[in-house]
């Protein structure tokens, strides 16, 4: 058979399959490796006398820390109220079963008089509800679920599902008193005032200017769920945020190699580089940062080192799934979200925090045995 009328044959039978018929109920395949385009709502800010749900998605918080939150939220003119199953150990660790973890989410998703979702705590167990939830009914009735380490799961479901949420503090901490600046800069924002940050120069920055939709939190959370419907790397020109608490070098460089090997990399249009919280020394670079610079640099995208977010004693909101601006610069950075709201100029250099033991942070991130 010669060369042009093999040809012809493919070309025929390309054709063939293309002209094959199709019903309306037939299900469409998306190319897997196609990015998709994220666009999210922004669910209400909050005003005096809202319901705040108090949820634990994952490991379970003392009761006394529950109740201590409650009263923050008081505090600040809120009415907490608390999940049917919070208060439950399961194997030692899980706030319930699998069914009843998601019932407690569905319950505040689904009441309209409830406006926003505060997580307990993180530490395990997201994963385990990806399958279990739909896109449909995390966007049905959008409202502010805040959260960060293992919450970053339901951050990527509800960044694909089409609706913004707020990395932040949870009850573990709130439990403090609520008066530290990264209490009441989350408070603020629910309330409406939406923070523009400015960062001191870092000495691994890498300058630029970009925008994207923000994804991504803690590292070794939403890697594994690389392919799942939690995944919101697959966005189309994102802003990939990562942060991490005690991870050694080498894991932390193969998590970022494995979004490179998938392509999330050449989609970042600019990365923000959060805290590192007592991770690993092995290798002979001076910082995560230092050995993170050399896989990035050759992206030519701006990197943002050094921003407050995290297992660290400052964990500064950052609104998943909103449009942001970053602007790295010599002398320093801006961290600006593109969403309605006033403007809070925040300047991260000027803002502290009591530390925080480092056995209390293993213990909340589910690092070492629960509380």
């Amino acid at each position: 058979m010669s060369i042009s009328r093999f040809q012809g044959l493919v070309v025929l039978a390309l054709f063939g399959l293309m002209l094959t018929s199709c019903s309306d109920d037939d299900v469409v395949v998306v190319n897997p490796e196609q990015p998709v385009v994220l666009n999210c709502q922004q669910p209400d800010f909050l005003k005096a006398g809202d319901k705040v749900a108090l949820i634990s998605p994952s490991y379970f918080t003392p009761m006394e820390n529950v109740e201590k939150t409650a009263d923050v939220l008081r505090g600040w003119g809120l009415e907490p109220v608390i999940g049917p199953n919070v208060g439950k150990v399961v194997d030692g660790r899980y706030a319930g079963t699998v069914e009843e973890r998601i019932s407690d989410i569905r319950w505040a998703l689904s009441d309209p008089s409830i406006k926003a979702i505060i997580c307990n705590r993180g530490g395990y167990g997201t994963i385990q509800l990806i399958n279990q939830l739909t896109l449909t009914e995390l966007k049905t009735s959008p409202k502010w679920l805040v959260g960060f380490s293992d919450i970053t799961t339901l951050h990527g479901l509800l960044t694909r599902a089409g609706v913004m949420s707020v990395q932040g503090t949870m009850s573990s901490f709130l439990a403090k008193g609520g008066t530290d600046a990264t209490s009441t800069l989350m408070r603020d924002l629910l309330l409406g005032q939406v923070p523009r940050y400015e960062l001191p120069a870092h000495s691994q920055n890498i300058v630029g200017r970009a925008s994207g939709v923000l994804v991504g939190g803690n590292l070794c959370t939403f890697v594994p769920n690389l392919g799942s419907q939690a995944d919101a790397t697959k966005g189309k020109d994102i802003i990939l945020f990562v942060e991490e608490v005690e991870e050694s070098m080498h894991n932390i460089d193969r998590q970022m190699r494995i979004l490179q090997m998938n392509g999330v990399l050449d989609r970042c249009k600019g990365i923000i580089l959060g805290e590192f919280t007592d991770c690993g020394t092995e290798f002979t670079f001076e910082s995560v940062e230092a050995m993170l610079h050399e896989l990035l640099a050759p992206y030519r995208i701006p990197v943002l080192c050094g921003f407050p977010g995290g297992h660290g004693d400052v964990n500064l909101p950052l609104v998943m799934g909103a449009h942001v601006t970053i602007d790295v610069r010599s002398d320093g950075a801006s961290l600006q979200f593109d969403i309605d709201g006033s403007q809070q100029q925040v300047n991260t250099a000027d803002i502290t925090a009591p530390s925080t033991s480092t056995a209390l942070r293993m213990r909340l991130a589910g690092k070492t045995e629960a509380e």
